[in-house]
């Protein structure tokens, strides 16, 4: 395990180091760098399953991802919109806030 600060160190490493080596090492030194998925479309997936299973604690970090992966704000959009119809509308309802706040923080 390195020392250098990541997302994961700084938000939980003081008190499951471990999970947040494996969350640096394997969720995202591998899995997220596997190569039969682009990392845009692992943010589609992602921020889709997300909304579907409402969890919403990871869903801004997750939004502010997929932009960085060349999702646009008016796809992310579709897709809450999309998901109302499969997800349920409570769960698109809170994503759309979450988004808004995010295009907010991002400025787009």
């Amino acid at each position: 395990m390195t020392d250098k600060p990541t997302g994961a160190r700084q938000a939980f490493g003081h008190i499951a180091p471990k999970l947040a080596e494996v969350t640096d090492e394997v969720l995202f030194g591998d899995v997220w760098r596997r190569p039969g998925l682009s990392p845009r479309d692992r943010s589609l997936i992602t921020v889709a399953s997300l909304i579907s299973l409402y969890r919403i604690n990871e869903l801004p970090f997750h939004m502010k991802t997929a932009l960085n992966n060349g999702v646009t704000k008016d796809e992310l959009v579709e897709m809450i919109t999309h998901l109302a119809f499969y997800a349920g509308w409570p769960p698109a309802n809170t994503a759309v806030s979450i988004a808004d706040k995010v295009f907010a923080e991002m400025g787009v």
